[in-house]
Protein backbone atom coordinates (compact mmCIF):
# COMPACT_ATOMS: atom_id res chain seq x y z
CA UNK A 1 0.00 0.00 0.00
CA UNK A 2 1.05 3.51 -1.16
CA UNK A 3 2.47 6.38 1.45
CA UNK A 4 0.76 9.86 1.64
CA UNK A 5 2.81 12.46 1.55
CA UNK A 6 0.03 14.76 -0.56
CA UNK A 7 -1.05 17.72 1.58
CA UNK A 8 -3.78 17.35 -0.97
CA UNK A 9 -4.95 13.63 -0.67
CA UNK A 10 -8.49 12.82 0.51
CA UNK A 11 -9.68 9.38 2.33
CA UNK A 12 -13.12 8.44 3.23
CA UNK A 13 -14.75 8.46 6.04
CA UNK A 14 -14.91 5.02 7.19
CA UNK A 15 -11.01 4.75 5.58
CA UNK A 16 -10.16 7.46 8.40
CA UNK A 17 -11.85 5.35 11.60
CA UNK A 18 -10.53 1.98 9.84
CA UNK A 19 -7.38 3.92 10.17
CA UNK A 20 -8.10 4.98 14.18
CA UNK A 21 -8.79 1.34 14.58
CA UNK A 22 -5.76 0.00 13.54
CA UNK A 23 -3.95 2.51 15.47
CA UNK A 24 -5.27 1.82 17.96
CA UNK A 25 -4.97 -2.04 17.95
CA UNK A 26 -1.45 -1.18 17.60
CA UNK A 27 -1.10 0.42 20.65
CA UNK A 28 -3.10 -1.48 22.43
CA UNK A 29 -1.04 -4.95 21.50
CA UNK A 30 2.17 -2.79 22.31
CA UNK A 31 0.16 -1.79 26.01
CA UNK A 32 0.23 -5.95 26.41
CA UNK A 33 3.63 -6.26 25.59
CA UNK A 34 4.39 -3.06 28.09
CA UNK A 35 2.54 -3.53 30.86
CA UNK A 36 1.13 -7.14 30.65
CA UNK A 37 4.63 -8.48 32.96
CA UNK A 38 3.25 -6.28 36.12
CA UNK A 39 0.47 -9.20 36.19
CA UNK A 40 3.41 -11.78 36.43
CA UNK A 41 4.27 -10.29 39.84
CA UNK A 42 2.43 -12.30 42.14
CA UNK A 43 3.60 -15.31 40.12
CA UNK A 44 7.38 -13.85 40.51
CA UNK A 45 6.87 -12.97 43.93
CA UNK A 46 5.21 -16.29 45.58
CA UNK A 47 6.40 -19.60 42.97
CA UNK A 48 10.00 -17.64 41.95
CA UNK A 49 10.94 -16.18 45.79
CA UNK A 50 10.96 -12.47 44.35
CA UNK A 51 10.83 -9.75 46.67
CA UNK A 52 8.24 -6.88 45.73
CA UNK A 53 10.96 -4.76 44.52
CA UNK A 54 12.74 -6.91 42.56
CA UNK A 55 9.46 -8.63 40.86
CA UNK A 56 8.34 -4.94 40.39
CA UNK A 57 11.69 -4.43 38.52
CA UNK A 58 11.46 -7.56 36.39
CA UNK A 59 7.80 -6.05 35.38
CA UNK A 60 9.54 -2.71 34.54
CA UNK A 61 11.96 -3.88 32.39
CA UNK A 62 9.90 -3.56 29.39
CA UNK A 63 8.79 0.14 30.26
CA UNK A 64 12.93 1.12 30.47
CA UNK A 65 13.29 -0.25 27.24
CA UNK A 66 10.45 2.09 26.31
CA UNK A 67 11.86 4.61 27.84
CA UNK A 68 15.09 4.79 26.13
CA UNK A 69 13.69 4.60 22.57
CA UNK A 70 10.69 6.66 22.34
CA UNK A 71 13.04 9.85 21.22
CA UNK A 72 14.54 7.58 18.93
CA UNK A 73 11.47 6.08 17.52
CA UNK A 74 9.71 9.19 17.46
CA UNK A 75 12.18 11.10 15.12
CA UNK A 76 12.22 8.21 12.53
CA UNK A 77 8.53 8.87 12.69
CA UNK A 78 9.27 12.41 11.11
CA UNK A 79 11.70 11.29 9.03
CA UNK A 80 10.45 8.02 7.25
CA UNK A 81 6.42 8.05 7.88
CA UNK A 82 4.01 6.30 10.33
CA UNK A 83 3.47 3.41 8.34
CA UNK A 84 6.93 2.05 8.28
CA UNK A 85 7.37 2.72 12.10
CA UNK A 86 4.39 0.97 12.49
CA UNK A 87 5.34 -2.41 10.64
CA UNK A 88 9.19 -2.36 11.91
CA UNK A 89 8.57 -2.47 15.71
CA UNK A 90 5.10 -4.53 15.80
CA UNK A 91 7.38 -7.57 13.83
CA UNK A 92 10.63 -6.68 15.80
CA UNK A 93 8.66 -6.99 19.26
CA UNK A 94 6.77 -10.26 17.89
CA UNK A 95 10.46 -11.68 17.80
CA UNK A 96 11.39 -10.49 21.04
CA UNK A 97 8.16 -11.57 22.98
CA UNK A 98 8.66 -14.94 21.53
CA UNK A 99 12.33 -15.17 22.96
CA UNK A 100 10.99 -14.00 26.20
CA UNK A 101 7.86 -16.72 26.16
CA UNK A 102 11.17 -18.90 25.65
CA UNK A 103 13.96 -17.75 27.34
CA UNK A 104 13.63 -19.99 30.54
CA UNK A 105 15.49 -17.62 32.78
CA UNK A 106 14.62 -14.33 34.87
CA UNK A 107 17.98 -12.96 33.62
CA UNK A 108 17.41 -14.10 30.02
CA UNK A 109 13.54 -13.00 30.27
CA UNK A 110 14.38 -9.90 31.97
CA UNK A 111 16.74 -8.84 28.66
CA UNK A 112 14.25 -9.64 26.45
CA UNK A 113 11.57 -7.77 28.50
CA UNK A 114 13.72 -4.77 28.03
CA UNK A 115 14.35 -5.29 24.19
CA UNK A 116 10.31 -6.02 23.62
CA UNK A 117 9.58 -2.81 25.24
CA UNK A 118 12.08 -0.98 23.31
CA UNK A 119 10.31 -1.91 20.02
CA UNK A 120 7.28 -2.02 21.32
CA UNK A 121 8.05 2.09 21.99
CA UNK A 122 7.45 2.28 18.18
CA UNK A 123 3.65 2.39 18.54
CA UNK A 124 3.39 5.51 20.68
CA UNK A 125 4.51 8.59 18.57
CA UNK A 126 3.62 7.07 15.10
CA UNK A 127 -0.25 5.77 15.85
CA UNK A 128 -1.08 8.90 17.45
CA UNK A 129 0.40 11.06 14.70
CA UNK A 130 -1.81 8.70 12.40
CA UNK A 131 -4.36 10.29 14.29
CA UNK A 132 -4.07 13.87 14.40
CA UNK A 133 -2.96 13.75 10.94
CA UNK A 134 -6.39 11.74 9.40
CA UNK A 135 -8.59 13.60 12.05
CA UNK A 136 -10.35 17.57 12.14
CA UNK A 137 -9.42 19.54 15.20
CA UNK A 138 -13.12 19.70 16.17
CA UNK A 139 -12.99 15.43 16.23
CA UNK A 140 -9.87 15.00 17.36
CA UNK A 141 -9.98 15.00 20.89
CA UNK A 142 -12.79 12.11 20.68
CA UNK A 143 -10.50 10.46 17.86
CA UNK A 144 -7.35 10.17 19.89
CA UNK A 145 -9.62 9.44 23.24
CA UNK A 146 -10.34 6.34 21.25
CA UNK A 147 -6.92 5.53 20.28
CA UNK A 148 -5.85 6.68 24.24
CA UNK A 149 -8.69 4.07 25.24
CA UNK A 150 -5.53 1.36 23.62
CA UNK A 151 -3.92 1.52 27.06
CA UNK A 152 -6.29 0.81 29.50
CA UNK A 153 -8.21 -1.84 27.10
CA UNK A 154 -4.57 -3.64 26.57
CA UNK A 155 -3.75 -3.74 30.66
CA UNK A 156 -7.28 -4.88 31.22
CA UNK A 157 -6.82 -8.08 28.28
CA UNK A 158 -3.49 -8.38 30.20
CA UNK A 159 -4.90 -8.34 33.44
CA UNK A 160 -7.22 -11.57 32.56
CA UNK A 161 -5.17 -13.01 30.59
CA UNK A 162 -1.62 -12.70 31.88
CA UNK A 163 -2.46 -12.79 35.20
CA UNK A 164 -4.42 -16.30 34.91
CA UNK A 165 -2.09 -18.06 32.64
CA UNK A 166 0.59 -17.32 34.53
CA UNK A 167 -1.22 -18.95 37.38
CA UNK A 168 -2.28 -22.12 35.77
CA UNK A 169 0.76 -22.58 32.92
CA UNK A 170 3.56 -20.17 34.70
CA UNK A 171 5.56 -17.07 33.57
CA UNK A 172 6.91 -18.12 30.13
CA UNK A 173 3.47 -19.01 28.89
CA UNK A 174 1.82 -16.27 29.56
CA UNK A 175 4.42 -14.15 27.73
CA UNK A 176 2.71 -15.72 24.37
CA UNK A 177 -0.67 -13.68 24.86
CA UNK A 178 1.35 -9.96 23.87
CA UNK A 179 3.29 -11.75 21.36
CA UNK A 180 0.52 -13.04 19.34
CA UNK A 181 -1.58 -9.42 20.12
CA UNK A 182 1.18 -7.62 18.10
CA UNK A 183 1.70 -10.14 15.41
CA UNK A 184 -2.11 -9.32 14.42
CA UNK A 185 -1.71 -6.08 14.84
CA UNK A 186 1.18 -6.25 12.50
CA UNK A 187 -0.78 -7.45 9.99
CA UNK A 188 -4.02 -5.09 10.21
CA UNK A 189 -1.62 -2.26 9.88
CA UNK A 190 0.05 -3.16 6.92
CA UNK A 191 -3.57 -3.51 5.57
CA UNK A 192 -5.38 -0.33 6.45
CA UNK A 193 -2.97 2.21 7.33
CA UNK A 194 -1.57 4.86 5.35
CA UNK A 195 0.87 7.83 6.41
CA UNK A 196 -1.48 11.29 6.98
CA UNK A 197 -0.68 14.13 4.22
CA UNK A 198 2.00 16.72 5.84
CA UNK A 199 3.67 20.11 4.29
CA UNK A 200 6.61 19.30 1.60
CA UNK A 201 9.23 18.31 3.69
CA UNK A 202 11.64 20.68 2.41
CA UNK A 203 9.96 23.22 4.77
CA UNK A 204 11.58 21.50 8.32
CA UNK A 205 14.41 22.49 8.13
CA UNK A 206 12.48 26.08 8.52
CA UNK A 207 10.16 24.90 11.05
CA UNK A 208 11.37 26.53 14.86
CA UNK A 209 11.66 24.47 17.48
CA UNK A 210 9.08 24.29 19.83
CA UNK A 211 10.65 24.17 22.87
CA UNK A 212 12.71 27.67 22.63
CA UNK A 213 9.49 29.48 21.97
CA UNK A 214 7.53 29.28 25.35
CA UNK A 215 7.34 26.89 28.50
CA UNK A 216 4.39 25.77 26.93
CA UNK A 217 5.30 21.85 25.91
CA UNK A 218 7.66 21.37 28.75
CA UNK A 219 4.59 22.40 31.50
CA UNK A 220 2.40 19.75 30.23
CA UNK A 221 5.25 17.01 30.12
CA UNK A 222 6.03 17.81 33.94
CA UNK A 223 2.06 17.45 34.28
CA UNK A 224 2.05 14.03 32.90
CA UNK A 225 5.36 13.35 34.86
CA UNK A 226 3.02 13.78 38.37
CA UNK A 227 -0.04 11.91 37.01
CA UNK A 228 1.56 9.46 35.46
CA UNK A 229 2.62 8.24 39.53
CA UNK A 230 -0.79 6.92 40.61
CA UNK A 231 -1.81 5.57 37.00
CA UNK A 232 1.41 3.13 37.19
CA UNK A 233 1.05 2.72 41.08
CA UNK A 234 -2.85 1.35 40.59
CA UNK A 235 -2.08 -0.32 37.50
CA UNK A 236 0.68 -2.45 39.53
CA UNK A 237 -0.90 -2.94 42.54
CA UNK A 238 -4.16 -3.42 42.28
CA UNK A 239 -4.17 -7.11 41.36
CA UNK A 240 -1.85 -7.68 44.23
CA UNK A 241 -3.23 -5.68 46.52
CA UNK A 242 -6.76 -7.58 45.93
CA UNK A 243 -4.80 -10.81 46.40
CA UNK A 244 -2.64 -10.27 48.93
CA UNK A 245 -4.26 -7.63 51.09
CA UNK A 246 -8.22 -8.72 50.83
CA UNK A 247 -7.79 -12.08 49.91
CA UNK A 248 -9.29 -12.18 46.09
CA UNK A 249 -8.91 -15.21 44.10
CA UNK A 250 -6.60 -14.09 40.57
CA UNK A 251 -9.06 -14.72 38.64
CA UNK A 252 -11.39 -12.46 40.04
CA UNK A 253 -8.96 -9.95 40.83
CA UNK A 254 -7.79 -9.62 37.60
CA UNK A 255 -11.36 -9.69 36.14
CA UNK A 256 -12.07 -6.61 38.18
CA UNK A 257 -8.71 -4.98 37.22
CA UNK A 258 -9.64 -5.72 33.29
CA UNK A 259 -13.20 -4.34 34.27
CA UNK A 260 -11.60 -1.19 35.49
CA UNK A 261 -8.89 -0.89 32.54
CA UNK A 262 -12.18 -0.77 30.75
CA UNK A 263 -14.08 2.11 32.47
CA UNK A 264 -10.67 3.83 32.00
CA UNK A 265 -10.76 3.35 28.29
CA UNK A 266 -14.20 4.65 27.96
CA UNK A 267 -12.85 7.50 30.63
CA UNK A 268 -10.14 8.65 27.88
CA UNK A 269 -13.09 8.72 24.57
CA UNK A 270 -15.04 10.89 27.42
CA UNK A 271 -12.71 13.07 28.46
CA UNK A 272 -11.48 13.68 24.40
CA UNK A 273 -14.80 14.63 23.40
CA UNK A 274 -15.55 17.00 26.49
CA UNK A 275 -12.18 18.49 25.15
CA UNK A 276 -14.15 19.02 21.88
CA UNK A 277 -16.76 20.28 22.91
CA UNK A 278 -15.54 23.03 25.59
CA UNK A 279 -12.55 23.93 22.74
CA UNK A 280 -9.97 23.17 24.89
CA UNK A 281 -7.87 20.37 25.91
CA UNK A 282 -5.87 21.98 28.88
CA UNK A 283 -9.09 22.94 30.71
CA UNK A 284 -10.20 18.94 31.84
CA UNK A 285 -6.76 18.13 32.08
CA UNK A 286 -7.00 20.10 34.80
CA UNK A 287 -10.06 18.93 36.26
CA UNK A 288 -8.65 15.40 35.65
CA UNK A 289 -5.67 16.04 38.36
CA UNK A 290 -7.83 17.63 41.34
CA UNK A 291 -10.20 14.70 41.16
CA UNK A 292 -7.60 11.93 40.56
CA UNK A 293 -5.75 13.82 43.65
CA UNK A 294 -9.16 13.50 45.76
CA UNK A 295 -9.75 10.00 44.66
CA UNK A 296 -6.82 8.53 45.62
CA UNK A 297 -6.37 10.57 49.06
CA UNK A 298 -9.90 8.92 49.77
CA UNK A 299 -8.92 5.33 48.49
CA UNK A 300 -5.57 5.35 50.26
CA UNK A 301 -7.67 6.08 53.94
CA UNK A 302 -10.50 3.62 53.22
CA UNK A 303 -8.31 1.32 52.40
CA UNK A 304 -6.08 2.14 55.76
CA UNK A 305 -9.56 1.72 57.96
CA UNK A 306 -10.21 -1.78 55.99
CA UNK A 307 -13.45 -0.77 54.27
CA UNK A 308 -15.31 -2.46 51.58
CA UNK A 309 -15.45 1.04 49.89
CA UNK A 310 -11.59 1.14 49.02
CA UNK A 311 -12.58 -1.58 46.56
CA UNK A 312 -14.69 0.71 44.40
CA UNK A 313 -12.55 3.86 44.61
CA UNK A 314 -9.99 1.71 43.41
CA UNK A 315 -11.82 1.02 40.29
CA UNK A 316 -12.82 4.90 40.27
CA UNK A 317 -8.97 5.59 40.64
CA UNK A 318 -8.19 3.79 37.66
CA UNK A 319 -10.70 5.12 35.29
CA UNK A 320 -9.57 9.11 36.39
CA UNK A 321 -5.92 8.31 36.52
CA UNK A 322 -6.12 7.53 32.68
CA UNK A 323 -7.98 10.02 31.53
CA UNK A 324 -4.91 12.88 31.10
CA UNK A 325 -3.61 11.24 28.94
CA UNK A 326 -5.29 11.55 25.57
CA UNK A 327 -5.60 15.25 26.21
CA UNK A 328 -1.97 15.68 27.32
CA UNK A 329 -0.88 14.18 24.03
CA UNK A 330 -3.12 15.48 21.78
CA UNK A 331 -2.16 18.73 23.43
CA UNK A 332 1.65 18.53 22.61
CA UNK A 333 0.99 16.78 19.12
CA UNK A 334 -0.89 20.09 18.26
CA UNK A 335 1.40 22.30 19.11
CA UNK A 336 4.63 20.81 17.95
CA UNK A 337 3.20 20.25 14.71
CA UNK A 338 3.85 17.41 11.90
CA UNK A 339 7.82 17.62 11.75
CA UNK A 340 8.18 18.02 15.41
CA UNK A 341 5.20 16.01 16.62
CA UNK A 342 7.37 12.83 16.57
CA UNK A 343 9.86 13.68 18.97
CA UNK A 344 7.76 15.62 21.13
CA UNK A 345 5.70 13.28 21.50
CA UNK A 346 9.06 10.99 22.07
CA UNK A 347 9.92 13.40 25.06
CA UNK A 348 6.83 13.15 26.44
CA UNK A 349 6.38 9.64 26.30
CA UNK A 350 9.87 8.94 27.64
CA UNK A 351 9.32 11.47 30.68
CA UNK A 352 6.00 9.31 31.54
CA UNK A 353 7.57 6.16 31.29
CA UNK A 354 11.07 7.39 32.97
CA UNK A 355 8.74 7.63 35.87
CA UNK A 356 6.70 4.27 35.31
CA UNK A 357 9.82 2.55 35.07
CA UNK A 358 10.58 3.70 39.04
CA UNK A 359 6.90 3.84 40.30
CA UNK A 360 7.09 -0.70 40.48
CA UNK A 361 10.16 -0.70 42.39
CA UNK A 362 9.77 2.01 44.55
CA UNK A 363 6.28 1.22 45.57
CA UNK A 364 7.33 -2.21 46.53
CA UNK A 365 9.05 -0.91 49.04
CA UNK A 366 7.09 1.59 50.13
CA UNK A 367 4.30 -1.06 50.35
CA UNK A 368 6.66 -3.45 52.17
CA UNK A 369 7.64 -1.11 54.86
CA UNK A 370 4.30 1.05 55.25
CA UNK A 371 1.97 -0.56 53.71
CA UNK A 372 -1.13 -0.36 50.47
CA UNK A 373 -3.20 2.50 52.12
CA UNK A 374 -0.07 5.11 52.81
CA UNK A 375 1.05 4.41 49.12
CA UNK A 376 -1.98 4.52 47.67
CA UNK A 377 -2.14 8.14 49.70
CA UNK A 378 0.96 9.51 49.64
CA UNK A 379 0.15 9.22 45.46
CA UNK A 380 -2.25 11.89 46.09
CA UNK A 381 0.31 14.37 46.29
CA UNK A 382 1.47 14.33 42.63
CA UNK A 383 -1.73 15.37 41.39
CA UNK A 384 -2.25 18.22 43.75
CA UNK A 385 1.25 19.43 42.48
CA UNK A 386 -0.06 19.33 38.76
CA UNK A 387 -3.05 20.99 38.97
CA UNK A 388 -1.54 24.60 39.04
CA UNK A 389 1.21 23.67 36.57
CA UNK A 390 -1.35 23.08 33.30
CA UNK A 391 -0.68 25.75 31.45
CA UNK A 392 -4.67 26.87 30.90
CA UNK A 393 -3.14 30.53 30.03
CA UNK A 394 -1.18 29.94 27.04
CA UNK A 395 -3.28 27.26 25.43
CA UNK A 396 -4.53 28.27 21.66
CA UNK A 397 -7.54 28.31 20.38
CA UNK A 398 -8.43 24.94 18.21
CA UNK A 399 -8.70 25.17 14.76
Amino acid sequence: MATSTDPGVRVTTARRWSMLGASTLAQAAAAVMMHGPAFLIPVLHDREGLSLARAGLVAASPTIGVMLTLVLWGALTDRRGERFVLMTGLAATSVLGAAAALSGSLVALAVALFLAGATAASTNSASGRVVVGWFPPERRGLAMGVRQMAQPVGVGVAAVSIAVVADARGVYAALWVPTLACLVALVVVAVVVVDPPRPDARTAAAVPNPYRSDRYLARIHAVSVLLVVPQFLVWTFALVWLVQDRGWAPAAAGSLVAGAQIGGALGRIAAGALSDRVGSRLRPLRWVALAAATTMAALGLTAGLGWALAVALMVVATVLTVADNGLAFTAVAERSGPFWSGRALGVQNTAQFLTASAVPPVAGLVVTHAGYAAAFALAALFPVVAAPLVPVRDERRLS
